[in-house]
């Protein structure tokens, strides 16, 4: 069983990869697109390629650095390959669910790596099983594959019907015969870039991972397009009409890798720019500012910066906890945060610090780590967050628990500064976060208020109603 030794951030909700390569081993291209992606899920990993005779295809639980080695590289061959970085969203964190789906059909093998999550799964799991259509896990996209299969017309058109069936956040890239695919959601809500590798090409959920593999920069795909990779080379065209755009605010906030480009934007001079806003809306008289590392550091550096203040180092993290596969005891809970961070106490002692962090869903860690650095010595601990309060949960793909769950939806910041025993607390307004960002619409932040791109009431009961059905069937 896994466990999680820290639930009070946002999880990362998946990456994917796609190559085509003619005249290399695509399989070893992927596992270094899945090595840089790894921040975007650490469940499972997975690889399939195809060396126009036979697929090969490897999952495993763990980290990509875990699941694959030379060995297992060199059964992976062919010249084009798909791969998934797993954090699971409907589905449990069981093997059985590990991507890319594959499965052979009268037109040749077809293979989907997904990022995101469905809002109208439930309905399509309903009528697939009306159908006749058996289903061997509890992953929405499985459920995309039998979509694609039962599709009619060429791959191009299933996906385009495939478009109409489902709603919810995808970005997708898919393994057919004689093509790779990349699909991008209408509303844009997780990102897909493509790169250009020697006389081929590389599909990935984020530009970081085109140093790891050697790929330039060609174009981040937009919302409904479809990418078309095969022999004749790159097109993109329209696979749905795009509504208005709803891109999450979290990849800027913190999914995505801080060297990252999003709309020609570097994502670690968003989040600088996140902590400036944060600064001048919630100014502290304060000795230091300090981040909870690694993924409050550019917000903090920012908050510095704009409050004149010195940033320093007071918390290390030990990089290789997070995830374990021991079961989670409440004494491993409560040692959790402990076996995560350890303060500097030379940088704390008698200092009025200023604790900076990228965000607060539970605010279980946060409290633990303000007991922490007063233990440590601080005079006073005033914690600013660089986004606003989490009070509604996500149904597009991000690990955002239930309301009773969110501690910005049970209490005020005067009684969460109180829970947490900070002398202040401070959430960066939805407007300082939009002007960070430089836009007024075009994003999803229906987890600070509520109003979702998609009705929510009809399908949180019917999600929830799926989610115990399928533990019951699953054993998850």
């Amino acid at each position: 069983m896994i466990g999680d030794l820290d639930r009070d951030s946002p999880r990362e909700k998946c990456g994917v990869v796609g190559v085509y390569a003619p005249g290399r081993e695509a399989a070893r291209i992927a596992f270094f697109g899945l090595f840089a992606l790894q921040h975007r899920g650490q469940e499972a990993a997975g690889i399939v390629s195809y060396d126009s005779l036979f697929t090969h295809v490897h999952k495993g639980e763990g980290l990509v650095g875990s699941v694959f080695n030379e060995d297992i590289l060199s059964t992976l061959k062919g010249s084009v390959a798909i791969g998934h970085n797993r954090y699971s969203t409907t589905g449990g964190s069981t093997l059985r669910n590990a991507q890319p789906q594959v499965i052979e059909t009268i037109d040749g093998p077809l293979a989907v790596a997904h990022n995101g999550n469905l809002v109208n799964a439930p309905q399509l799991r309903r009528e697939l099983l009306e159908q006749g259509v058996g289903l061997q896990t509890s992953s929405d996209t499985e459920l995309m594959v039998h979509v694609l299969t039962g599709a009619s017309g060429s791959w191009l058109d299933r996906i385009r019907t495939l478009m109409r069936r489902v709603e919810g956040a995808y970005s997708l890239t898919i393994l057919t015969r004689q093509a790779i695919y990349g699909v991008r959601d209408p509303r844009g809500f997780r990102p897909l870039v493509i790169g250009e590798i020697n006389d081929g090409y590389i599909l990935a959920s984020e530009t970081c991972a085109f140093s790891t593999t050697g790929a330039s920069f060609v174009a981040e795909l937009q919302p409904g397009e479809i990418a078309r990779i095969d022999a004749s080379g790159l097109n993109i065209e329209q696979g749905a009409p795009p509504p208005a755009r709803a891109f999450c605010t979290f990849e800027h906030i913190y999914f995505s890798r801080p060297d990252t480009v999003h709309d020609g934007d570097l994502v670690h001079s968003v989040r600088q720019r996140l902590g400036r806003e944060l600064a001048r809306e919630a100014p502290v008289e304060a000795d230091l500012v300090l981040s909870v590392p690694d993924s409050g550091t550019p917000h903090a550096v920012g908050f510095a910066q704009e409050s004149d203040l010195p940033y320093t180092e007071g918390l290390i993290k030990n990089r290789y906890v997070g995830r374990t596969f021991i079961e989670p005891t409440q004494e491993l809970r409560d040692a959790g945060v402990a076996m995560k961070f350890n303060p500097l106490t030379d940088n704390l002692v008698g200092r009025r610090i200023v604790m900076v962090d990228d965000s607060i869903v539970r605010g279980t860690t946060v409290g633990q780590l303000v007991r922490m650095l007063r233990d440590a010595g601080a005079a006073e601990v005033h914690v600013r967050v660089a986004c606003p309060a989490i009070t509604h949960p996500c149904y597009m793909g991000i690990d955002i628990d239930s309301p009773e769950h969110l501690v910005a939806a049970r209490l005020s910041v005067p009684e969460i500064c109180e829970e947490i025993g900070a002398d202040s607390l401070a959430y960066l307004s939805l407007e300082g976060l939009m002007r960070a960002l430089s836009s007024e619409d075009g994003y999803c932040n229906a987890c600070f208020t509520g109003k979702y791109p998609f009705e929510p009431e009809s399908f949180v009961q019917l999600q929830l109603g799926l989610k115990d059905r399928l533990a019951s069937v699953w054993g998850e």
